[in-house]
């Protein structure tokens, strides 16, 4: 009998931002938080908001690699050594933004922290 994950690592992705949150399962609180839309990337977004032709995403894979760093890092300092995601809702999501959000895990793992569920998403 498995015990339920203590933290679990969500995304919330939509065409102008990538978020990733961590929960505390028993509480149901956010512990730690990292997005695209913070102080550091606004520039990227304000010089893709400005391009010609407009483009449809304002984030990749870059974005999502340094989220999941920023990430990391809170976690680390928080004392969080592992986290678990929800493997059915990240193969349920389209091949173009799986491709674009393996990194944030990566990235996640780089720091120090173990990331549940991972190997799954391999191509």
């Amino acid at each position: 009998m498995s015990t339920p994950p203590q933290h679990l690592l969500r995304l919330v992705l939509s065409c102008r931002k990538v978020t990733a949150q961590v929960t505390n399962t028993t509480t149901q609180s956010i512990i730690a938080m990292a997005s695209s839309s913070e102080q550091e990337f606004i520039p990227r977004y304000r010089a893709q908001l400005n391009r010609y032709p407009r483009s449809q995403h304002f984030w990749d894979a870059r974005v999502a690699s340094r989220v999941g760093e920023k990430l990391g890092f809170r976690l680390v300092e928080m004392g969080v050594s592992d986290v678990d995601i929800d493997v059915a809702e990240e193969i349920s999501r389209p091949i173009h933004f799986r491709k674009i959000v393996i990194p944030l895990f990566d990235s996640v793992k780089k720091t120090g922290i173990d990331v549940s569920g991972i190997d799954q998403l391999r191509f």
